[in-house]
């Protein structure tokens, strides 16, 4: 597969449900990149936690799924292996001889870790792909055979529980009946108002404003309330929301169907119909309990946290995380890099762009929050060059659409992808694919930082940052902006800002003039014309 400079490491849970696995590369700054996921259902914890032995028919098939997944990080060159178990091998009496066998047949190393641990663990994959800073949240992550409960204040850990509530152990001594008789779904729910009342009751003091909920059950949910609102979310989870009304309204439907009704449900795998009844229970008891209106779905939560404790006990500190401690930053960060986008053009067309925002946002009517995604989408506009210089404006939409960036939204990455894509060619249209779908406001928002985009970028048409400030004039009917270049050359990008302005005029309702203004360089440098870049031909230019 070709030498890194990285350490490819696997981190993988061993939980009471699933099986999971995640390959990443910690590059020598302390960067990482995921490169493969795996998952399996083996289901350790079915009748372990209520005999309290590992059945040897779910031994066998743990360690032959660990097996599997050792081949597979194998093959991606993995280095070093962080394996941890958790409620099924932690509870168990031979939980010892499921270790010691793995450890004999395939040289891996697996550490059981109590509840809190695991808890902690989660906050920490969490915190990386979703911003927890200001209001309290609470993270729900519901296993097989516990639930992890992390109340977040102002982004860390205020309280912390672990509780032997997952979805497995409860289906076993509750929900005898398919479907459960009522009198089961009331001890069900007795079984919760003892355990989880004090503790959500504590939490509620916080205030929590939101529900995140990670692990295969919640995600589960999500996925098939998605469906019934007449769509599918693509594989794409991450911060996808839905309401508490929602949550209860599926929790009534499932409690009244059988397995077989279940399994033919839209966004639930066939594998969970048995256990998804205990689920929505547990989840509609918790949202209840703590008065939170909505969930909010994360896909990274225990393995990912067990990949980020592992590079940070391992290097002296994370480049990325010191550097940024906005999780959507430093997504658009890493995107940039590992598609190899790291020359000055980027950040110096998004410096231009922000102020232009930041004179014209009042003009255009754009919300605070454009500011951003227009710094973000400036950044990537030209990533599309990664795959060819033709069309690139249309490779960038693809690529920051499916970039996997987080800690957004699904229709902030639209925004971005579209904005990004209309840096340059024709302007937006109605029929265009992803616009049409983007809601009145958001579509204006597209036009206007599609126009500003379009102008920034042109006044870096040779990449050489002639143009270093704007200042805008408001003149009568038109506008006039001022171009200062501290003496460089720029009637390249004057040309190209005066032949990309259109749109910019269409929105502002208004004319558009630049003028330049030479102001005097701090210290002035002789450039030898060897040390101008030669300018590409204009239909392969990097616009």
């Amino acid at each position: 597969m070709g030498t890194t400079n990285g350490m490819r490491v696997a981190a993988i849970d061993v939980g009471s449900n699933s099986i999971h696995m995640v390959v990443a590369q910690v590059e020598a700054d302390g960067r990482f990149t995921v490169l493969d996921r795996a998952k399996e259902m083996v289901g350790l914890g079915r009748r372990t936690l209520s005999n309290g032995r590992l059945a040897k028919d779910t031994i066998r098939a743990g360690i032959d799924t660990l097996a599997a997944f050792r081949t597979l990080a194998q093959r991606h060159g993995v280095t070093r292996f962080k394996a941890v178990a958790t409620s099924a091998v932690r509870e168990a009496a031979n939980g010892g001889d499921f270790i010691r066998h793995v450890e004999q047949q395939l040289g891996l190393r697996v550490k059981v870790i109590p509840g809190e641990e695991e808890a902690r663990l989660i906050y920490c994959g969490v915190r990386h792909a979703i911003d927890l800073r200001g209001e309290p949240r609470l993270l729900v992550d519901i296993g097989g055979g516990s639930v992890e409960l992390v109340l977040v204040a102002d982004d860390k850990p205020a309280v912390l529980h672990s509780l032997k509530l997952g979805v497995a152990r409860l289906t076993e001594r509750f929900l005898e009946d398919d479907p459960p008789a009522p009198k089961q779904i009331g001890r069900f729910q007795q079984c919760l108002a003892q355990e989880l009342d004090p503790v959500l009751d504590s939490m509620r003091q916080y205030g929590p404003k939101q529900v995140i909920g990670t692990s295969g059950t919640l995600l589960t949910l999500v996925n098939m309330i998605a469906c019934q609102r007449g769509g599918t979310p693509d594989g794409r989870l991450n911060h996808f929301t839905v309401s508490a009304d929602e949550i209860a309204r599926l929790r009534r439907v499932l409690v009244k169907s059988d397995r077989n009704e279940r399994a033919r449900m839209k966004g639930l795998d066939e594998k969970r119909a048995d256990l998804i009844v205990a689920g929505a229970l547990l989840a509609d008891y918790i949202l209840q309990g703590v008065g939170v209106r909505e969930l909010v779905a994360c896909t990274w939560a225990l393995r990912e946290g067990l990949l980020l404790d592992f590079i940070a006990r391992h290097r002296r500190g994370i480049e990325e995380m010191e550097r940024f401690s906005d999780p959507r930053r430093r997504s658009v960060v890493r995107f940039a890099r590992h598609v190899g986008e790291t020359g000055p053009h980027g950040p110096h067309v998004a410096a231009l762009a922000l102020q232009f925002f930041d004179q014209l946002a009042g003009d255009l009517g754009l919300p605070a929050e454009a500011r951003e995604w227009l710094e973000y989408a400036a950044l990537l506009h030209d990533v599309g060059h990664h795959l060819s210089h033709d069309h690139h404006h249309r490779h960038s939409y693809y690529m920051i659409r499916n970039g996997d960036l987080l800690g957004f939204r699904h229709d902030e990455i639209e925004i971005l992808a579209q904005v990004a894509r209309y840096h340059q060619k024709a302007p937006p249209k109605s029929s265009d694919e992803g616009y049409n779908s983007l809601s009145p406001r958001a579509r204006a928002a597209v036009r206007a930082l599609s126009a500003i985009l379009r102008v920034a970028d042109a006044l870096d048409r040779s990449h050489f940052s002639a143009v270093q400030d704007v200042r805008i004039n408001r003149r009568g009917k038109g506008v006039t902006v001022q171009l200062l270049t501290d003496g460089k050359d720029a009637a390249l990008e004057l040309w190209e800002a005066r032949n990309r302005a259109g749109l910019l005029e269409r929105v502002l309702g208004k004319p558009v003039d630049f003028r330049i203004t030479a102001r005097q360089p701090v210290a002035a440098t002789p450039t030898r014309p060897s040390q101008r870049p030669r300018l590409a031909p204009r239909s392969a230019a990097s616009n």
